[in-house]
Parts: C-alpha cells; sequence; structure tokens
C-alpha cells in the first residue's frame, strides 16, 4: 500500500516532534529524572505514535478502498484490517 505522502505532511510533523520528546525523555533518564516525569512523557510519545499510525492508515483506508481505474484495490480488506489491528 502506497499511501500519497502530501497527504500525510501533518504526520511528518507529527513524527518530527516525537522524535524530539524521545530526545527528551532519553536526557531526563541520563539525568536521573524523576520516574514519573519520565513515565509522564513516554505515555505523550507513545499517544503521538499512536495517532500517527491512526491517521497513516485512515488515510491508507480512503485511498486503498477506492476503486481504481481496472476495478480493483490496492489492498484487500484483510490485509486493511491485519494493519488496522496492529495497532489497537
Amino acid at each position: 500500500m502506497n499511501v500519497d505522502a502530501a497527504k500525510l505532511a501533518d504526520v511528518v510533523t507529527r513524527l518530527k516532534r516525537v522524535q524530539g520528546q524521545i530526545g527528551g525523555i532519553v536526557r531526563m533518564i541520563e539525568e536521573g529524572r524523576d520516574c514519573s516525569d519520565v513515565v509522564t512523557q513516554l505515555a505523550a510519545a507513545s499517544r503521538a505514535l499512536d495517532k500517527a499510525g491512526f491517521k497513516i492508515i485512515s488515510t491508507g483506508l480512503r485511498q486503498c478502498m477506492t476503486q481504481g481505474e481496472d476495478g480493483t484495490r490496492g489492498v484487500d480488506e484483510a490485509e486493511l484490517e491485519r494493519l488496522f489491528l496492529s495497532l489497537a
């Protein structure tokens, strides 16, 4: 399944933000910050990654479920379900 990159510009922005957040979490651990602060930041990063994944899947669902010129779909329903459930 190839998803149009232009439709995922906001996902790329979100992932870059998470990338910075992960770097901050690593620094927190290295600095010996409080466990609850680290876990709070990990949870926030995890939620952001989940949202990015769901956005990719939902964009792909719309794209793949639209029939092509030859009447076929790019990905079958079982594959889309597997991708969706991998995030659940």
